[in-house]
């Protein structure tokens, strides 16, 4: 078997937001803070009921790259606690 070159190893990988960074990143509407979503894929604006997405590890802050989101699926994109 041959091992995966870097394209394929970097495509498997799983991009995590530091809980470091989250604590410092911010709805650019609110100015509240962001919550990661259950899948790791965005950062949810639970003021301002906004999900961004998470590219290449990377947080899209910008209100163009948003996506409105309603009560229910806020319930179903937050992570469950407890």
């Amino acid at each position: 078997m041959t091992e995966p070159g870097p394209a394929q190893a970097a495509a498997n990988l799983r991009h995590v937001v530091d809980v470091k960074t989250l604590e410092l990143l911010v709805c650019p509407l609110t100015k509240t803070r962001l919550t990661l979503s259950a899948d790791g894929t965005e950062l949810i604006s639970v003021a301002a009921h906004l999900a961004f997405p998470i590219r290449a590890g990377v947080p899209m802050l910008s209100l163009d790259e948003a996506r409105e989101i309603d009560e229910g699926d806020m319930g179903r994109n937050l992570p469950r606690l407890g």
